[in-house]
C-alpha cells in the first residue's frame, strides 16, 4: 500500500535566495508496505519546476499499488514524485532484507562527509554576521543572485577569513554580470560558482573564460540533460529531487564522470529522511551540499549526525 502525507518542519531563521523567502519546509512523505515492511521517502516540491504539494500528492496517487523501482523509472518523470517513491522502495527493499541500501546497490559501507553550510541571501552586514557565527566550518556556500552582489561576498569573507567559499546564483546574474564578477570571485578565494545565468539563457557560457569552474544545477536534472551541458559547465549538482530518485542519481553520478564532469551532490530543504540518500552519492563527490537539516528547528527521529560540518551515514531507523 502506498500512502502519501505532507509534513512541515520549521527552519531556524528565515531562508532567502534571489526568487524569495521561507520560514518552513514543506515536504511530501510516501510510505510503501508490503510483506509486513514499510519503506519512506521525502521529496521537497519545487515551483520553479512547476511543482507544488498538490502536483507530486497527484502523481503518485495515480500509481498502482504494486509499482517496482524500474516500472517507476517509465511511469514518472524526473522530479520530486519520483524522487520520495523511488527512495521509499529503496527503503521498503532493505528493511524487507535485512540489508542496507548500499549493499542492495552495489556500493562500499558510506563514511562521513564534509557539507558546505548555506548562508542565505541578506544584506552584507547581517551576512557578515552569520559568516562570523559559522566561521569553523571548513566550507560556506552563499546566497547571491542579485546586481548588487560583491559588498556582501566582500562581507562573508571579513567574517569568514579561512573557509572555503562556493557561490550558487540561483539564475540570478546576467551575462554581462558574471563576466564583471568572475575575475573577483577568484580573487576572494571562491572555489566553484552554480548556475550563474538562467537555465536556456546559458549558451553564452560556452564561449566565456571560465577563471574557476562553474557548475550546473537548475540546468542538470537526469542524464538527458548532459549533452548541452559539456562545453558550458566544469560541473553538475545532483539533487534527488531533480533527478527523480536515488535510481536515476546513481546512474547519473556515473554518466557524468565518464563525461569528464566534476560532481556536487546537493538538495533542497527537508528533513533529514531527504538527505539520507544522499549521502550514499555524495561518497567521493568533489563538492557536498547536504546541510538542510542543519537549517532546521525540528527534524524527524534518528536524524542524521552532524559533527560540525561531517556528515555521518544514516541510521537503519531513518532509512535505508
Amino acid at each position: 500500500m502506498i500512502t502519501v502525507t505532507t509534513e512541515t518542519f520549521r527552519l531556524a531563521e528565515v531562508f532567502t535566495i534571489s526568487r524569495g523567502s521561507k520560514t518552513e519546509a514543506r515536504v511530501v512523505a510516501v510510505r510503501i508496505s508490503r510483506g509486513g515492511a514499510t519503506g519512506i521517502g521525502e521529496c521537497v516540491p519545487y515551483a520553479r519546476y512547476g511543482e507544488s504539494l498538490e502536483s507530486v500528492m497527484a502523481q503518485i496517487a495515480a500509481l498502482p499499488q504494486g509499482i517496482g523501482r524500474a516500472a517507476l523509472q517509465q511511469a514518472l518523470p524526473p522530479g520530486a514524485a519520483r524522487n520520495a517513491v523511488d527512495c521509499a522502495l529503496w527503503d521498503l527493499e532493505a528493511k524487507a532484507s535485512g540489508r542496507r541500501v548500499w549493499d542492495l546497490a552495489g556500493l562500499p559501507a558510506p563514511g562521513p562527509v564534509t557539507t558546505a553550510f548555506t548562508l542565505s541571501l541578506a544584506e552584507p552586514a547581517a551576512m557578515e554576521a552569520a559568516a562570523r557565527a559559522q566561521a569553523d566550518r571548513p566550507v560556506l556556500k552563499i546566497k547571491l543572485g542579485t546586481p548588487d552582489d560583491m559588498p556582501r561576498l566582500e562581507a562573508v569573507r571579513r567574517g569568514a577569513p579561512k573557509a572555503k567559499l562556493i557561490i550558487d546564483a540561483n539564475e540570478g546574474w546576467s551575462a554581462d554580470i558574471y563576466q564583471d564578477l568572475a575575475p573577483r570571485l577568484v580573487e576572494m578565494g571562491v572555489v566553484l560558482v552554480e548556475q550563474p545565468l538562467p537555465a536556456g539563457q546559458d549558451e553564452v557560457l560556452a564561449d566565456m573564460a571560465r577563471p574557476l569552474p562553474v557548475c550546473a544545477d537548475e540546468s542538470c536534472h537526469d542524464r538527458h540533460s548532459l549533452p548541452l551541458l559539456q562545453p558550458r559547465y566544469d560541473v553538475i549538482n545532483i539533487k534527488l529531487d531533480k533527478t527523480g530518485g536515488l535510481t536515476e542519481a546513481l546512474a547519473l553520478r556515473e554518466e557524468a564522470a565518464k563525461q569528464g564532469f566534476g560532481v556536487m551532490v546537493g538538495c533542497m530543504v527537508g528533513s533529514s529522511l531527504a538527505m539520507a540518500p544522499a549521502v550514499l552519492l555524495a561518497q567521493g563527490a568533489a563538492h557536498v551540499d547536504l546541510d538542510g537539516p542543519l537549517l532546521l528547528a525540528e527534524d524527524r527521529p534518528h536524524p542524521l549526525h552532524y559533527t560540525l560540518s561531517q556528515l555521518h551515514p544514516p541510521e537503519r531507523q531513518l532509512w535505508g
